[in-house]
């Protein structure tokens, strides 16, 4: 299946802003995480076709992923 993947700030840092990923049917957040290399604390925020996700959801052909990292401020 086909992934949109969109990262946001420091996760582009020697990788892309956008992409289109091949996965296996019923990946998971977490994997296509661990594909890009991504550390654990580094997605912060995840998005699945604009909608709140966590590392367990399951992906399907055409999705969306976005993943932003944690946010600072002060």
């Amino acid at each position: 299946m086909k992934i949109t993947v969109k990262l946001f700030a420091t996760l582009r840092t020697d990788r892309f802003e956008q992409d289109v990923l091949h996965a296996e049917s019923g990946t998971s957040v977490q994997q296509m995480i661990d594909m890009l290399t991504i550390p654990p604390d580094e997605a912060a925020i995840i998005f699945v076709n604009g909608r709140h996700a966590d590392l367990r959801t399951a992906l399907s052909d055409g999705d969306t992923l976005s993943i932003f990292p944690p946010i600072g401020g002060g």
